[in-house]
């Protein structure tokens, strides 16, 4: 059996999940209580794997407004 044939069948089911936010740098921020690689907070890093897509998509709005709040907060650069 090839790999190929081996993984088909995981690719139709995960076909449309939801892609997990994790980029392996995890390191959680004690002030915004987000971790700093993904802007997950620890309750939804533990629960990821248990979620159902509707929560997933939940968790990946929250990470969006998440991001433009840090955005928002980091200072101006003069030009």
């Amino acid at each position: 059996m090839t790999t190929t044939t081996m993984t088909a069948g995981l690719d139709n089911e995960d076909h449309h999940a939801v892609p997990s936010p994790c980029i392996n740098v995890c390191r959680m921020d004690a002030s915004t209580g987000w971790c700093e690689g993904c802007l997950r907070t620890i309750d939804e890093i533990a629960g990821w794997s248990l979620f159902d897509d509707d929560a997933k998509r939940a968790v990946w709005d929250a990470i969006e407004l998440r991001h433009a709040e840090f955005v928002a907060r980091q200072p101006k650069v003069r030009r």
